[in-house]
């Protein structure tokens, strides 16, 4: 077996000693340019990749075009942070001193599809002591809530789930991934062009994501007598490609792990038009969205109740089970109202629902409180403190099982 392998950056005499040992590794190019590795990757030519140009120029968007293409790599770096960036974005690591018989047996392992050996371990022989792993929490629940396309009123429930499990003790973060209009920061009163799911995804590029990265690209809003951080949108939707779906999968890996819930708002758009476009890793409109919707534990979709609302929910839920098949969403009702559905419009909107609906029954009806709503978007506030007893709150808190007092009067509108 020929395993063909192309390399990056001055090899000195390391190409010439690694076909000495006339093993499976065979040099077929020498690239003066990451382009030129990811170019040899799309054509097929590459097996394997040797990594010995400078560490800072290998990030997450470059390992993840060699993943698209089914292409491992092996870096050579004596640095220890470098070591431990490069090993996090998935690419093989040996130190400079590590013989081309290491290499070799390394750069097959991983052309062969055999695991590779734990992170750190081809660096045990660096003289810089390798720290503990930082103790993670105990993983935590991502809580998508998605809607179809229209204004479903998906953003008010995320965000005031989000808060409801805030004010209960829960650690929360909330997230906004929405890439066509964000408005969680509008919701809360936030005045933030800095997107902090951008700077987030962009240290995960960077494979510098760390607690201190965290906490510095979150806010921490007071809600309820309470405490949630917030990853903040895209204050413009032009600035899609920030959100590249692998960075943001690394990201909610990364957060789950030190929260107890991770809600987030994500777009309504799910085509995955672009793959009839690009046949690589290019980023693509609507990535954002299909990796929180992969990574989520859960999904809640929020649909109008109405005539219009209802039926786009239907088509809704029948593209989201295509693309995901094992998705199981929890179907959410928001803005019940006689006005728009006639008397008794729970019992109508499940009547129609068994008729017409997909498989499962409604897990959620939100009445329509217009004034609760218009009144927390106005003071950038959430309902536990504009409108602390309203039903609206109730059934909201509801969702997660957080039991708030209710008041009679529903649907009076």
């Amino acid at each position: 077996m020929s395993i063909a392998v192309v390399v990056y950056g001055r090899a000195g005499d390391l190409a010439d000693r690694l076909e000495r040992l006339r093993g499976p590794v065979t040099i077929v190019r020498h690239c003066d340019e990451l382009t030129e590795v990811i170019a040899l990757a799309e054509s097929g030519l590459a097996d394997a990749a040797l990594l010995l140009g400078p560490a800072i120029d290998l990030d997450a968007a470059f390992a993840d075009e060699l993943a698209f293409h089914g292409v491992p790599a092996v870096a050579i770096t004596d640095d220890h942070d470098d070591a431990e960036r490069l090993a996090g974005l998935g690419l093989g690591v040996e130190p400079t001193t590590a013989s081309e018989q290491s290499i070799s047996d390394l750069l097959e392992l991983l052309a062969t599809g055999t695991p590779r050996p734990a992170r750190g371990a081809r660096h045990a022989s660096s003289s810089k002591p390798v720290p503990a792993e930082h103790p993670l929490l105990d993983p935590g629940r991502i809580l998508a809530v998605w809607g179809p396309t229209g204004s479903t009123g998906k953003t008010i429930v995320a965000v005031n789930l989000a808060a409801e499990a805030a004010i209960v003790g829960q650690r929360v973060l909330l997230v906004d991934a929405d890439t066509y209009g964000s408005s969680v920061a509008v919701h809360l009163g936030l005045l933030d062009e800095s997107a902090g799911i951008a700077q987030l995804c962009r240290l995960s590029d960077q494979g510098m994501l760390d607690d201190a990265g965290f906490e510095r690209s979150c806010a921490v809003v007071a809600v309820g007598g309470a405490t949630l951080r917030v990853a903040t949108g895209l204050p413009r939707p032009h600035r899609w490609p920030e959100l590249r779906s692998g960075a943001l999968t690394r990201v909610l890996d990364f957060v789950r792990r030190r929260v107890d819930l991770v809600v987030v708002d994500v777009a309504s758009v799910l085509e995955r038009d672009e793959d009839l476009t690009y046949d690589t890793s290019a980023p693509q409109r609507n990535g954002a969205g299909l990796a929180v919707l992969e990574s989520a534990s859960e999904i809640i979709a929020v649909g109008s109740a109405d005539s219009v609302g209802v039926p786009r929910l239907v088509k809704g839920l029948e593209e989201l089970r295509e693309i995901l098949p094992e998705a199981d969403p929890r179907v959410v009702l928001n803005r019940v109202r006689r006005s728009s559905v006639g008397p008794s419009p729970e019992r109508a909107l499940r009547e129609t629902w068994e008729r017409f609906g997909p498989d499962g029954a409604i897990a959620g009806m939100l009445p329509a409180d217009p004034e609760a709503a218009d009144r927390a978007l106005l003071q950038g506030s959430v309902l536990a403190e504009v409108a602390p007893d309203s039903e609206f709150r109730a059934r909201i808190a509801g969702l997660i099982s957080v039991p708030i007092r209710r008041r009679t009067g529903l649907f009076s509108r």
